[in-house]
């Protein structure tokens, strides 16, 4: 489980058909073989570890799944450990299991080094998507400002641009995107009951 914190923001070596391999200092101080690390959103196993990097397997299901297959060496990537229970949670409880691949649509700057980031998302994404809810973007906790249909807004503060790749992001870039776990587990809880109602429905006679 994670927060959507980034904690660095490492830079790709490699990229294989099944291994990626990671630059990165901060989040190698801990990190050992079978540990999980954050990488722009998606929960990675490490498979190799340094003081200087980190390198992982990544599936077929994982790059079909992520904006992985796009990433090429000296890409920054967002890189965050797992919550450990003494942690704070400074952002929402985030998975890293990618829900699906967005679309970066316009990128509004302001005078003041802030950004306003419109995503365009699958379309069976949208309905999870609620303003002042909580969406991560590329392994970044954000709150949704504002939704039209499929697409969402995010304002960022000069902090966020500095110190994760939202910061470099481009027009037509892909961003992995998570939707908030809660909403999941309630329309989960919910499909029983309204296939009960239903069922008690057609039951009724007029």
């Amino acid at each position: 489980m994670f927060t959507g914190i980034v904690e660095e923001r490492g830079v790709v070596r490699d990229v294989g058909t099944t291994r990626l391999s990671i630059g990165c200092r901060t989040v190698t101080s801990d990190a050992t073989e079978g540990a999980s690390i954050a990488v722009n959103g998606a929960c990675l196993t490490v498979v190799e570890c340094s003081d200087e990097h980190l390198a992982f397997d990544v599936s077929e299901e994982t790059l079909r799944r992520t904006s992985f297959s796009r990433l090429r060496a000296g890409d920054p990537v967002n890189l965050e450990r797992p919550l450990t229970l003494s942690s704070r949670l400074g952002g929402h409880l985030v998975q890293g299991h990618v829900d699906g691949v967005g679309e970066v649509v316009a990128i509004d700057l302001a005078d003041d080094g802030s950004s306003w980031i419109t995503v365009r998302a699958p379309e069976r994404m949208a309905r999870y998507l609620v303003d002042k809810g909580s969406v991560c973007v590329d392994g970044v906790s954000l709150t949704v400002a504002s939704r039209d249909g499929t697409t969402f807004g995010v304002a960022l503060i000069p902090h966020t641009l500095e110190v994760t790749t939202l910061g470099t992001a481009e027009v037509g870039d892909p961003v992995n995107l998570e939707v908030d776990v809660i909403a999941k587990y309630v329309e989960a809880l919910l499909d029983p009951i309204d296939g009960q109602m239903e069922g008690q429905m057609e039951g009724k006679t007029p």
